[in-house]
């Protein structure tokens, strides 16, 4: 009896934190569908005129305190970003990955961790 109560309280625990695991652990920051938690509408709008018009320091300014990315893209290199995000986004992800390891954004085995999108939806 003792054994399978053993049993049932390690399944408990394993599934239920499967189920109940934050979803943004798994999501793919490369993928322009995934929302990010730092999304407001106005900080979308803000993120997309940086890269759509090249803007390094808007996009750093609303970067701060997001971590790795912050210090691998710079001034210097910023134009191949936007160009990775703007590919993202139209669905040629095998090219913006192709630039993201070209600037030593990783994909971390898949799981997009520490690329530093900075997604804003």
């Amino acid at each position: 009896m003792k054994t399978t109560s053993i049993i049932t309280a390690i399944a408990v625990v394993v599934l239920g934190g499967a189920f109940f695991a934050p979803t943004s652990v798994f999501a793919y920051r490369g993928d322009p569908s995934v929302t990010g938690p730092n999304y407001t509408a106005e900080r979308h709008t803000a993120m997309e005129k940086a890269f759509d018009t090249n803007d390094y320091n808007s996009w750093k300014s609303l970067m701060v305190g997001q971590g790795r990315i912050t210090q691998v893209v710079n001034a210097q290199n910023f134009v191949r970003f936007a160009q990775a995000h703007n590919l993202a986004e139209q669905g040629k992800t095998a090219e913006a990955n192709a630039i993201r390891a070209e600037l030593g954004l990783g994909l971390h085995n898949g799981s997009g961790q520490g690329m530093g999108y900075g997604r804003t939806k």
